[in-house]
């Protein structure tokens, strides 16, 4: 399972085409398989709340659970289900499947690197990794905008999902 205390699920956005907003979905489900033997038998099951959304700005975290945006409301949670594992690089995964946002549904590519493996002074077996994928939001109905005097567009289309994973083994159920 993901530690939520020592990882960070989270996005960044150009803003205003000169700065960068960073965010992070601080409430969420998990459920991890690393196979470091056969990457292949990995998998991940990651299901968010969307009303969890935390900028640190609270009237800007209000206008992306709205219906502009997320519309947590209607729909409270974002999933992502693996579909396949590769091994691509020394210490370096691909791991496909497939991100629900609002009801839509599309296949997107993480890649991920492995951190290392240790057993904590608690006796609890952890296991890291880095991820990054780039989604185009609008291809998931996020089509919210407004244009600058400039000619450029408030929020950017290309959004950056992170994901800072620290995993607990946990007893596997017979």
């Amino acid at each position: 399972m993901i530690d939520p205390a020592h990882s960070r699920i989270g996005f960044s956005v150009r803003h205003a085409m000169v700065t960068t907003v960073r965010g992070a979905f601080p409430e969420y489900e998990s459920r991890l398989y690393f196979d470091g033997r056969d990457p292949a038998r990995s998998r991940a099951e990651i299901s968010l709340s969307t009303a969890s959304v935390d900028t640190g700005v609270e009237q800007r975290d209000a206008h992306l659970v709205g219906r502009d945006f997320l519309d947590a409301g209607r729909h409270p949670r974002m999933t992502f289900t693996s579909s396949a594992v590769r091994l691509v690089g020394k210490d370096v995964y691909r791991m496909t499947g497939d991100l629900t946002i609002k009801g839509v549904t599309r296949p997107v590519v993480l890649d991920l690197t492995y951190i290392g493996y240790v057993t904590d002074p608690f006796g609890y077996e952890r296991v890291g990794f880095d991820g990054t994928t780039t989604i185009n939001r609008s291809d998931w109905g996020l089509t919210y905008n407004a244009r600058l005097a400039e000619g450029g567009a408030m929020v950017s289309e290309r959004l950056r999902l992170q994901f800072d994973i620290a995993a607990i083994r946990m007893p596997v159920a017979s």
